[in-house]
């Protein structure tokens, strides 16, 4: 089991920047990904970032790249999104999730979420 814990989320005008910060516990991180997925109301759940715990491989979705930078913090269990320039177009619930795989949804542990808001 994986418990995941995702905080950071707020309301930002456009060009801001937020943290969001994903701490993990229970069972070892060290063959997971953990990734970044979001879900603006009426849209399905997509993809944002994802990182390998064990090398630290990160792969981005086309809309967040240049701006968005996910990074792990071994000795804390916590995966951060650095979110900069950020666009009204990237308000969404952010959902942080660990799988077998970067981008895999299949059998993966999910948080809570945390509300992005970000205002033109």
């Amino acid at each position: 089991q994986v418990q995941l814990v995702e905080s950071g989320g707020g309301l930002v005008q456009a060009g801001g920047s937020l943290r969001l910060s994903c701490a993990g516990s229970g069972r070892t991180f060290s063959r997971l990904a953990i990734n970044w997925f979001r879900q603006a109301p009426g849209k399905e759940r997509e993809f944002v970032a994802g990182i390998r715990w064990s090398g630290g491989l990160t792969y981005y979705a086309d809309s967040v790249k240049g701006r968005f930078t996910i990074s792990r913090e071994n000795a804390k269990n916590t995966v951060f999104l650095q979110m900069n320039s950020l666009k009204p177009e990237d308000t969404a619930v952010y959902y942080c999730s660990a799988a077998d795989n970067i981008a895999s949804m299949r059998d993966a542990y999910w948080g809570q979420g945390t509300q992005v808001t970000v205002s033109s």
